[in-house]
């Protein structure tokens, strides 16, 4: 009976549970069944690895974003205040 690729296998954390547990019950099912449903059960894995993977990139993304919007928010404060300093300098005179 052929087995999970070995990248798989090693990625199973990226794996949801009920994903692993059908590929197990897959697995124990006669040869001839198994065989027909490995290559789709292959391609299901391969795809929830990718989203998980462009879910992580998604993430990381917005948490770049989020990092540079508060950097944007403090500079427009700062410049803010200096226009504030300059105008009442300049009124003052």
């Amino acid at each position: 009976m052929p087995e999970l690729q070995p990248q798989s296998v090693t990625a199973s954390e990226e794996v949801p549970a009920d994903v692993r547990q059908l590929a197990e019950f897959i697995h124990s099912l006669p040869e001839n069944y198994s065989e027909q449903i490995l290559p789709v059960l292959d391609r299901v894995l391969e795809s929830t690895k990718r989203r998980r993977r462009i879910l992580t990139l998604v993430q990381d993304a917005l948490g770049q974003l989020r990092l540079d919007m508060k950097y944007l928010m403090f500079d427009l404060e700062a410049t803010r205040r200096e226009r504030d300093e300059y105008k009442a300098k300049f009124e003052n005179e």
